[in-house]
């Protein structure tokens, strides 16, 4: 249970934060630092019992359960999310103004952290692609939070399409790799490496999951788009840079190195990435001006460091690369936190207007000092530990027979690190004054001092003291991820005079000497021409979107019939193909004799449908031949013992008439005729066609009796499985509930999308066409009929209360969510109509898109519920009820799916009324004034 409640704590913590948006900040402040605090307390508590694991049944027939997996890799990235997480919400308090949106800045960074949560811990590599997409999506929103900058918007498109792009190649890389292990589950496949590195699916395997894994954590050439998420307010770079999403890839691959490490595909894959972008980012950083920049691309280089010992394929290796993913987190977060603390209290973060900082800000300058020397690898600090460890590793390792060039290569990158962390620190605070800053430098509150100060702190006391503090740990995760025995390594700040010893000694040294020679090296590369990886990648973007727009307009002409006809043409072309290469046979079930009056019916049928393509250019008489056919398709729906199907129908029918009525009166009665006669045989030709082919699939499948049909489980199952004796309905909301509930999101899209599109359909060309449009139909001498106006709000409680009984009804009598709601919409559909829109509006208590978030949530909830009685998602229960002077009442969790059902429905249908009625407002309005509505 303190599993399920460490992943989900976060997400319940972000929607908290966005219900009480409204409050003050420090309430925000409370709720994320509580969650992220109660988080931390979880994986304390849990480091210190064995490994646990979690299965509950999601999707059990496409593999997918919810499985969450705390062992020793996953607590430790846990812990370093939400510890730094804590920090981060405690220092943005203090960064943020406030007149900053503090809570829609908190309940992101919430959902970002939920997500990353979710990736450590699952145990599920479909769960784990749920969770890194919406690590995707929730940087997005976090780097665009100031959505006022171009920088940031542009930052955030980024930073999607690369790590939405990888992501792509990722879930099909990690598709391919539950194909070639038997499973999805991850425990299984971490004991069926030899499987795996076997089987031909191996190396486009592995390139799709590094991909992945490499655009995630900005190795090069994915790279560009880490220094421009730097448009984020810095305690998300701090957060983003230090403990989460960059940190994601490299998780990844550590979480699969047992399965995928071991090959010469491998090492030279992941070794040289990591080596090309170490030293590649460093090189960057060292010229950088801005003080995020600078730390952004020694970000890359880190990471390609961790990345580089990984690729290794050695256990001391991996020892060495987890403990540089905890040095780095601790200094990291605090440079970020130092230089946005630079920023927020001096004005600036350009390098070259800052200097001697440290009599004006003494204990920033201890605090950025100390982090930018554990980066720079100096003793007595963690940093200089791990790097002794990497350039050890690097010492020992063959790139295609050359032993010197990995060494070489690893002693340069120390080397940049060293002359780029150096910069920070001496030009910033102990450098000469350059003049003003844009504010006079000072010290920033205890919200801005305190997590730095923590941070630091371990910096410090694990590199006097690495045993003792992060051996065990640093040991566990390692075996972990070897899974098995770590080999015996021994954390220390002196190991003796070795040549690992050596090499950073030359790093420091080499690096010092370049620090102090680099202006001329800084005016070169001024100078220099290179690419510009931003340019390219706009370039590429604008390439892609002119060759997409080039083929759509190919393929999609501006003509619907021409695109309709190809359509039909290839659907039937398809279908002829079909019944030649397999052919149906006699049908085995006998026909029904038919009724003189569903003879009748169809004939209705036959004339109305003929009649609507006859009289298609007068719309209105069309729309009433349609309700027509409509109402001949709930006769049959009756005729065949279908009530809940007939009921729908019915609702449906008037719904979308009333709808349509509605738009018409903005359309012109009678459209221009845009077909020649050639075009219109050429369609009925197409149309016949395609409807005897259609008609005759339908008998064949009609005639036919399959062995098993799934309705004999349905049937068997409805009432001991479902609780309810209306099969319709128990499917609707039981068995199939995961479609439904697919549906009811589309559903609301689709409102949405109708609200986007209205929203505009008074502005511009069109708004001119439909001021200009006068009507041609007489009207009623009254506005708004007594007589109509009366019956409506006579017939208002009725209905509802018909409603109200089809909808509580539905899990054993025919109703059910969706028909009580769309009775609902035409109870409120008809005052809208006779007594205007603005005295209905002004009635209403609750707002459309409310409507929609609130059911769309309600039936996730009712599904995620299951999880805590470790069922399937949207499993229901049921169970009776005694009641005085009624009886025994079943209830049913169903009933809350149900709830969200007809809230989407009515949301839907009121969105779309209310923007017919306001695109007819504004057009009314206009014309009375004489005004443009754009």
């Amino acid at each position: 249970m303190l599993l399920i409640l460490l992943v989900f704590l976060p997400f319940v913590a972000a929607l908290a934060i966005a219900a009480a948006s409204a409050r003050s900040r420090g309430v925000h402040t409370l709720v994320a630092g509580g969650a992220s605090g109660a988080g931390l307390a979880i994986v304390v508590a849990q480091a210190f019992q064995p490994s646990q694991r979690i299965a509950i049944d999601w999707v059990p027939a496409l593999g997918l359960n919810l499985t969450i997996m705390a062992d020793p890799l996953g607590l430790f990235f846990a812990g370093l999310i939400l510890g730094i997480g804590l920090l981060v919400v405690i220092y943005a308090h203090g960064y943020l103004g406030k007149a900053e949106p503090t809570g829609r800045f908190l309940a992101f960074l919430m959902l970002f952290q939920g997500a990353m949560v979710g990736i450590v811990l699952s145990g599920n590599v479909l769960m784990t692609l749920v969770f890194w997409e919406l690590t995707s999506l929730s940087s997005f929103l976090l780097i665009g939070f100031w959505r006022d900058r171009a920088d940031a918007r542009q930052g955030a498109r980024m930073a999607l399409a690369v790590t939405g792009g990888g992501g792509l190649a990722l879930i099909a890389g990690l598709v391919l790799l539950g194909q070639a292990a038997g499973s999805y589950d991850l425990a299984t496949i971490l004991t069926r490496g030899d499987i795996v590195r076997a089987s031909p699916l191996y190396l486009p395997m592995l390139a799709l999951i590094l991909i992945g894994c490499f655009t995630k954590s900005a190795q090069f050439p994915f790279h560009f788009w880490l220094p421009h998420a730097m448009a984020a307010p810095t305690p998300v770079s701090a957060y983003l840079h230090s403990a989460t999403m960059v940190k994601a890839g490299v998780l990844l691959i550590a979480r699969l190195w047992p399965v995928l490490a071991g090959t010469d595909a491998f090492f030279y894959a992941v070794t040289t990435t990591g080596l090309v972008t170490m030293v590649f980012g460093a090189a960057v950083a060292l010229f950088r001006t801005d003080l995020k920049a600078i730390l952004a691309y020694s970000t890359i280089s880190q990471l390609g460091l961790m990345v580089m010992l990984l690729g290794f394929s050695t256990a001391v290796a991996v020892v060495a690369a987890v403990f540089h993913i905890l040095n780095h987190a601790t200094f990291k977060a605090a440079l970020f936190m130092n230089a946005g603390t630079i920023g927020h209290e001096t004005g600036t973060r350009d390098i070259t207007r800052l200097g001697r900082l440290a009599r004006l800000m003494p204990v920033s300058a201890v605090l950025g000092t100390l982090a930018a020397a554990a980066m720079a690898g100096l003793p007595p600090l963690n940093g200089f530990i791990s790097k002794e460890m990497m350039l050890e590793q690097a010492l020992h390792t063959s790139w295609a027979g050359q032993d010197w060039l990995v060494p070489l290569l690893a002693v340069v990158g120390a080397t940049l690190s060293v002359a780029y962390s150096l910069r920070y620190a001496v030009l910033i605070y102990f450098g000469r004054a350059r003049g003003e800053t844009p504010k006079p430098a000072h010290e920033p509150g205890a919200a801005m001092t305190l997590p730095p100060v923590m941070l630091v702190a371990l910096v410090v006391a694990i590199g006097l003291l690495p045993m003792p503090l992060a051996g065990p740990a640093v040991m566990a995760v390692a075996s972990a991820v070897i899974a098995g025995p770590a080999p015996e390594t021994h954390l220390a700040l002196w190991h003796g005079i070795n040549p690992a010893l050596g090499a950073s000694l030359i790093a420091v040294i080499a690096g010092a000497i370049l620090l102090r020679r680099l202006a001329p090296l800084a005016a070169a590369h001024a100078r220099a021409t290179l690419p510009d990886a931003k340019r390219l990648f706009d370039v590429s973007v604008a390439g892609a979107v002119a060759a997409a727009r080039r083929i759509t307009t190919a393929l999609h002409t501006p003509s619907l019939q021409r695109a309709l006809f190809v359509t039909f043409a290839v659907i039937i072309v398809l279908g002829v193909e079909a019944i030649v290469t397999a052919p149906v046979g006699p049908g085995t079930r006998p026909s029904l004799p038919a009724t003189p009056v569903a003879l009748v019916a169809w004939a209705l049928l036959v004339v109305a449908t003929g009649a609507v393509v006859a009289s298609h250019r007068r719309r209105f008489v069309a729309l009433i031949l349609v309700s027509v056919v409509g109402l001949v398709i709930a006769l049959g729906f009756v005729h065949f013992s279908a009530p809940d199907l007939a009921l729908t129908q019915i609702a449906v029918e008037v719904v979308t008439i009333l709808l349509l009525l509605l738009a018409l009166n903005m359309m012109p009665k009678r459209p221009p005729r845009l077909s020649t006669t050639s075009h219109r045989v050429r369609d009925g030709l197409v149309a016949g066609i395609g409807g005897v082919l259609a008609g005759s699939a339908a008998w064949a499948f009609l005639r036919r009796s399959p062995p098993n049909p799934i309705s004999a489980f349905h049937w068997a199952n409805s009432y001991s499985g479902g609780g309810g004796t209306n099969v319709v309905n128990v499917t609707l909301v039981d068995f199939r509930a995961f479609d439904t509930l697919g549906e009811i999101i589309v559903l609301g899209v689709a409102g949405l999308v109708i609200y986007a599109l209205l929203e505009t359909a008074a502005r511009g060309a069109a708004g001119r066409r439909l001021r200009a449009w006068r009507e041609d139909t007489p009207h009623s001498p009254e506005q708004h009929p007594v007589m109509f106006v009366m019956a409506t709000r006579i017939l208002l409680p009725l209905t509802l209360l018909v409603g109200s009984y089809i909808f509580l009804r539905g899990h054993n009598q025919p109703g059910g969510g969706f028909i009580a709601a769309l009775l609902f919409a035409i109870a409120i559909l008809l005052q809208f109509l006779a007594s205007g829109y603005d005295w209905t509006d002004a009635r209403r208590r609750f707002g459309e898109h409310q409507m929609i978030g609130w059911g769309v949530l309600i039936a996730v909830a009712t599904g995620a519920g299951a999880f805590v009685f470790e069922r399937p998602f949207l499993t229901s229960a049921f169970g009776y009820v005694h009641v005085p002077l009624v009886g025994e009442v079943e209830l049913a969790t169903a009933i809350l799916f149900d709830l969200g059902v007809a809230l989407v429905v009515v949301g839907a249908v009121l969105l779309t009324l209310a923007q017919l009625s306001h695109v007819a407002q504004r057009a009314a309005r206009a014309v009375e004034t004489g005004e443009d509505a754009a």
